[in-house]
C-alpha cells in the first residue's frame, strides 16, 4: 500500500521539469488516460504491485492509472531520469467509484461536445472525453496541436464550460507539444 501523499494542485510545468527519479524512493511505469499513455512516475512508501490501480498526479490533474512495472532501486536506478509526475497512493474504492461515475457523465456529454465543435465550425474531430479525479475535463481530438485546439479551449471557456484540457491525438497516439505536456491547446493559459 502507498501512503497518501500531498494531494494539492496538479503538477505545474516548472515542477514537472524539475521532477527526477532522485526525488523518490522508487519509480514506476504507469498507464493512464482514456487514450492510454505510459510514463515514468516517482513514489514513496510501499511499492505498488503490477496491475495495481494507483492515483497519480500529472500536468492534467489527479488521475487514475495502472502500475505496469516498478523499479525498487533508490532513485529508480537512473537518478537523473525525468519523470511525468508522482504516485500519490494506491487507488481506494472511492477513487474507483468516482472514476466510474465521471466516465458515465462524460459519456452522456460526448454528443454535446461534438455538436459544439460543429456549431463553432472547428476543423477537428472530438474522439473521446475524460474527467480527472479532481474534475479537470480532457477533450481528446483527432488533430495536431495548433489553432483549432486553441480555439476549442477558448470557445469552451467563453461558453461557460470553464478551462478544459484539449489533448490532440495522432496516428502514433498522444501528440505532445513543445513543452511535452498537454494544456488547453497552445494558448499558453495555465490550467
Amino acid at each position: 500500500m502507498i501512503a497518501a501523499g500531498n494531494e494539492s494542485s496538479p503538477v505545474t510545468d516548472a515542477e514537472e521539469a524539475a521532477l527526477t527519479a532522485a526525488d523518490f524512493e522508487w519509480t514506476a511505469l504507469i498507464r493512464y488516460g482514456a487514450v492510454p499513455q505510459v510514463a515514468r512516475f516517482g513514489g514513496h512508501g510501499n511499492v505498488p504491485d503490477r496491475e495495481a490501480s494507483v492515483v497519480v498526479e500529472t500536468d492534467r490533474g489527479t488521475e487514475l492509472g495502472t502500475a505496469l512495472h516498478t523499479d525498487r532501486t533508490p532513485g529508480g536506478g537512473n537518478a537523473a531520469a525525468a519523470l511525468t509526475g508522482k504516485v500519490l497512493r494506491l487507488a481506494e474504492a472511492a477513487d474507483l467509484a468516482k472514476a466510474n461515475q465521471s466516465a458515465a457523465e462524460v459519456e452522456q456529454q460526448f454528443d454535446q461536445w461534438v455538436q459544439r465543435a460543429a456549431d463553432w465550425s472547428l476543423q477537428l474531430q472530438i474522439i473521446d472525453l475524460e474527467q480527472t479525479l479532481d474534475g479537470q475535463l480532457i477533450v481528446y481530438v483527432l488533430n495536431d496541436r495548433g489553432p483549432e485546439t486553441t480555439r476549442l479551449a477558448l470557445l469552451a471557456a467563453a461558453a461557460g464550460s470553464g478551462v478544459i484540457h484539449v489533448q490532440p491525438v495522432g496516428p502514433d497516439g498522444i501528440e505532445q507539444g513543445a513543452g511535452g505536456g498537454g494544456g488547453c491547446g497552445d494558448c499558453g493559459c495555465s490550467h
